[in-house]
């Protein structure tokens, strides 16, 4: 028998973790998407999930957008989002062959981690790229420097398996939505195996990812249990879980408030919230409010810093 959804004689202590939820770059992404629905009119198209979470992507497509992964499906003549991880430049160079008109929201931190690898590349550096395969992050990252010049770690092990010969010159980079405890190490790891290895001025993990993690960190040592809203493909929620768990909490990922369970509460007098950079406050508030309906809430934030960053949009939409 499912537990009652209302105990309101129990209560319960929510630490609200911020920063939390949407950073620059996704704000700054969504907004291309709902200006060039306003400027071309629907349909626009954008290349993958503009950012990695369903609801967000949900609402864009109510408004107008077209999601779709493969350039050479969307009809000529109408507009082209790339997404917020980047692509790579065989991409736009693919889109312009089709004679497409495309906008790139790109998040700026990770262009400038792609101006890097060019720049590394044409220094005569192989890169050591510390990132998640598969990641659309990691293929556009890759995409900007020609094959068999940059090589992907993702661990330690990894690291110990590398096999360059002595003398090789050699840069690292990373993925802007990693662990931070995790990539020090593996940059350690390198450094330690290469010690002429060139890094980055600073590092690539974003500030948004990084004061996610550190508000999550602060929070989850008083939690029996911690939330995170965000979706399984996204990498900086992923991390949010890991860095809760290794505070001690259980940790879940869920995508929106309707995947609680009553029972999840069961002993749960302190519990943790805080979202991925993908997800929206209008999330958290419903979350917020579900966990209402099962339990007297009491609730505290607890903000490790505040984030005023912003982004140019492209030219095309604001001329």
């Amino acid at each position: 028998m499912n537990a009652p959804l209302s105990q309101p004689s129990l209560k319960i202590r929510i630490l609200v973790a911020a920063p939390r939820g949407f950073c620059a770059g996704v704000d700054r992404a969504i907004e291309i998407v709902e200006l060039a629905l306003k400027r071309y009119g629907a349909p626009v198209y954008v290349r993958h999930e503009i950012v990695h979470n369903r609801f967000v992507v949900e609402s864009l497509k109510a408004k107008g957008a077209v999601f779709v992964e493969d350039i050479d499906d969307i009809p000529s003549g109408f507009p082209v989002i790339f997404s917020a991880h980047g692509v790579p430049k065989s991409v736009p160079a693919h889109a312009q062959q089709l004679g497409l008109d495309w906008l790139d929201a790109t998040c700026p931190l990770v262009s400038k981690v792609h101006r890097q690898a060019e720049r590394q590349f044409s220094a005569g550096h192989h890169i050591i790229f510390i990132g998640h395969e598969g990641h659309p992050e990691v293929i556009g990252t890759f995409g900007q420097v020609p094959d068999g010049t940059m090589t992907l770690v993702e661990t330690i092990s990894d690291v110990d398996r590398l096999t360059f010969p002595e003398g090789t010159d050699l840069a690292y980079l990373t993925q802007t939505t990693l662990s931070v405890d995790d990539t020090a190490a593996i940059i350690l790891a390198i450094k330690l195996r290469y010690p002429d290895v060139v890094g980055p001025k600073a590092e690539d993990i974003c500030y948004a990812t990084s004061n996610r993690q550190d508000a999550t960190k602060t929070i989850a040592p008083e939690c029996q249990l911690v939330l995170v809203i965000g979706a399984p493909n996204s990498s900086n929620s992923m991390r949010l879980v890991e860095v809760a768990q290794r505070a001690g909490a259980t940790a879940r990922l869920i995508q929106r408030a309707d995947e609680i369970e009553p029972q999840w509460l069961d002993g749960v007098d302190t519990l943790g919230l805080t979202a991925g950079a993908s997800a929206p406050e209008e999330l958290v508030r419903e979350v917020l409010d579900r966990i209402g309906k099962m339990r007297q809430v009491s609730k505290e934030e607890t903000v490790i810093a505040r984030e005023t960053i912003t982004f140019k949009l492209p030219r095309q939409l604001t001329g």
